[in-house]
């Protein structure tokens, strides 16, 4: 098979209209060495000749051109080092995991990495940097996914990791007042300790910090019961691009004066301001926690099952998630972990929280009965105590950790209409055939969410030119989202037509260039390189 036939292969698409893709060969003498791929949003380039594709693709998640920032000089750092003694980071070393993301995909190149304890601290290095036209990455526990929290290019990397305090609780009330710096995981602790839990649960909650989860509107294993961070946040404390501090850490659950400023910033991904506090509403602590781990024969019984579970668990129901059989042998292969029921087409892990144990275990009981009857699900195991509980939820949460051994991952986090989740990995498989070692697919069926990831043996330009952007096309005609709670970052950025008129981008612009006018604050990130 010739080049031009591997490709027209490789472009196979099919596509909406709303953003049609047309293949044509550049000539027929040079139709062997180039092939255009012209889409409504994008035109990316792929060159393509005797050993694959060129050396430099156009590729819209690849890093822009870097902009003309000021670069980081001796007078500068004495600035920093006289108002953070010994938190001025320069030793080449210690700036190596700051300077990368958690899947070893982003790495930027900055020379100082600054560790302020207090919001005034803040206000002093943004107020100096907006001076002085130094770009500025915002950056929490370093977990995300999309590029996000590491500096594409010399950018002065802020770490809120010593801003790890919790301010006040209200154990009346059950609202947390906390720095943005706090682990995830230390705050469950903290306020499990008071009978209270956080809203949000994610497999990164041992390295997140809560206010990189507020920058990214985390959604999380919780969101099903306790929605999303807009509901549960109820105040934040931001300070912008040039120093000012914006005090909007309310206490309250009901505050109807004017704007919701709050709602800016949360899922702003660090462009429009850096989060240093957050008070967040946290639920009472269940006095009883179940979780069914069951296994289904095919993605319409999984749909089935969840609707039976709504309606017979109803205000119980904590936690609804799904993991293929490929995710399974991934953890059993990579990680060693067993899996505690035959082998199955699909898995449901189920998880109810409730204050009553004996009402929670009838109601599980009678939903379990239900659909082993009627044969919706084939096989199951139920867990009470924490540790069996703890094993079973390893399986799914560590799903992203043991695809990492697999191999380079291509990562997608895609919001459908429940009922048409899985296709989209069907397809993919279909559409990519051999050319991927593994497509697999897990998430939140609860909430509509899927993490469609894709392996090679290593990072594939020509596998990357078939996943996108016929992945974002196929999201686009389901009315779909191309990020349902890791962001856009650096990755996805130019992909924001996909989910957003222009009209709604065109205003996201906007209300950056008024909230920082030299886009100091993340640049890079969220926002597309050229707006329509």
């Amino acid at each position: 098979m010739g080049t031009l036939q591997k490709l027209r292969r490789l472009f196979r698409w099919s596509l909406c209209p709303q953003y049609s893709t047309v293949l044509t060969a550049a000539s027929k003498a040079r139709s062997d060495r180039a092939l255009i791929v012209c889409s409504w949003q994008f035109i990316q380039h792929h060159y393509v000749h005797s050993r694959g594709l060129g050396d430099r693709p156009a590729n819209p998640s690849a890093a822009p051109p870097r902009s003309p920032f000021s670069r980081v000089t001796r007078e500068d750092l004495s600035f920093f080092r006289k108002l953070l003694p010994g938190r001025t980071i320069t030793d080449p070393d210690l700036l190596k995991s700051s300077n990368i993301d958690w899947l070893k995909t982003v790495q930027g190149h900055s020379e100082v990495l600054l560790r302020p304890k207090t919001t005034e601290e803040v206000s002093h290095i943004l107020r100096y940097c907006n001076e002085r036209n130094l770009a500025v990455c915002p950056q929490g526990g370093n977990t995300g996914l999309v590029g996000g929290s590491v500096p594409v290019f010399d950018e002065v990397i802020l770490s809120t990791s010593l801003m790890n305090q919790v301010l006040t609780f209200d154990s009346i009330s059950g609202i947390l007042t906390c720095q943005a710096g706090c682990v995830l995981e230390s705050l469950s602790q903290y306020v499990e300790e008071k009978d209270f839990i956080m809203p949000l649960d994610l497999g990164a909650k041992g390295s997140c910090h809560i206010g990189g989860n507020v920058a990214t509107n985390a959604g999380g294993l919780r969101l099903l019961r306790y929605g999303s961070l807009r509901g549960t946040v109820l105040g934040l404390e931001v300070v912008l691009a040039d120093g000012r501090v914006l005090n909007c850490l309310a206490t309250l659950r009901k505050d109807n004066t004017g704007y919701d400023l709050k709602q800016l910033f949360i899922g702003s991904e660090g462009t429009l301001g850096v989060i240093t506090a957050v008070s967040i509403l946290c639920p009472r602590k269940p006095k009883a926690v179940n979780v069914a781990f069951l296994g289904c024969s095919s993605f319409q019984h999984l749909l089935e099952t969840f609707q039976c579970c709504r309606g017979m668990l109803g205000e119980i129901l904590s936690a609804f998630e799904f993991l293929d059989a490929s995710c399974m042998k991934l953890v059993e292969t990579h990680l060693k972990l067993t899996n505690p029921i035959r082998e199955c087409d699909f898995y449901i892990l189920i998880e109810t929280a409730g204050s009553n144990a004996t009402h929670d275990e009838e109601k599980l009981h009678n939903f379990l009965e239900e659909v082993m009857t009627s044969s919706l699900v084939t096989d199951g195991t139920v867990a009470t105590e924490a540790a069996k509980i703890k094993a079973l939820w390893s399986l799914r949460e560590r799903v992203t950790e043991a695809l990492t051994h697999d191999g380079y991952t291509y990562k997608y986090d895609i919001s459908l209409p429940v009922e048409k989740i899985y296709d989209l990995v069907k397809d993919m498989r279909g559409h990519l055939g051999d050319m991927a070692k593994n497509v697999v697919g897990y998430g939140h069926v609860g909430d509509g969410n899927l993490h469609l990831n894709i392996t090679s043996p290593s990072k594939d330009p020509a596998l990357l030119a078939a996943i996108e952007p016929y992945v974002y096309e196929w999201t686009a005609e389901w009315k779909g989202s191309i990020s349902a709670e890791h962001g856009l970052g650096l990755k996805k950025r130019n992909y924001i037509y996909y989910s957003k008129p222009s009209e709604a981008v065109a205003l996201m612009g906007n209300i950056k260039a008024m909230l920082d006018p030299k886009g100091i604050l993340n640049p890079y990130k969220t926002l597309p390189d050229q707006l329509h």
